[in-house]
């Protein structure tokens, strides 16, 4: 069984940061690829960036160039950094880990607000 674990949501003003932390737990043998999504307020979830083990890395275009993922693969942890927060960027944020069968966290909130 495995376990995700997410944390350092919040609320921050706009303009502010945060950065989110997901640790991944259990039977890992190999983690492949991880990453974030989100689901604001009436919308579908959708996908923040993602991470191979190899460390290449995808982002939404909303997100591009004030969000930053990264990983430790020795300790199966994921990160978020996320700069310059917009109330848009308000949702759950959720991790992933593909193993390689996908698995989710709980899910984390973030509040952009003033």
């Amino acid at each position: 069984q495995v376990q995700l674990v997410e944390s350092g949501g919040g609320l921050v003003q706009p303009g502010g940061s945060l950065s989110l932390s997901c640790v991944a737990s259990g039977s890992i043998f190999t983690a492949y690829n991880m990453g974030w999504y989100r689901q604001g307020p009436g919308n579908q979830r959708e996908l923040v960036a993602t991470i191979t083990r190899g460390g290449a890395t995808n982002y939404a275009d909303s997100v591009k160039g004030r969000f930053t993922i990264s990983r430790d693969n020795a300790k199966n942890t994921v990160y978020l950094q996320m700069d310059r927060l917009k109330a848009e960027d308000t949702a759950v944020y959720y991790c992933y880990v593909d193993l390689p069968v996908r698995n989710w966290g709980q899910g984390t909130q973030v509040t952009v607000s003033s």
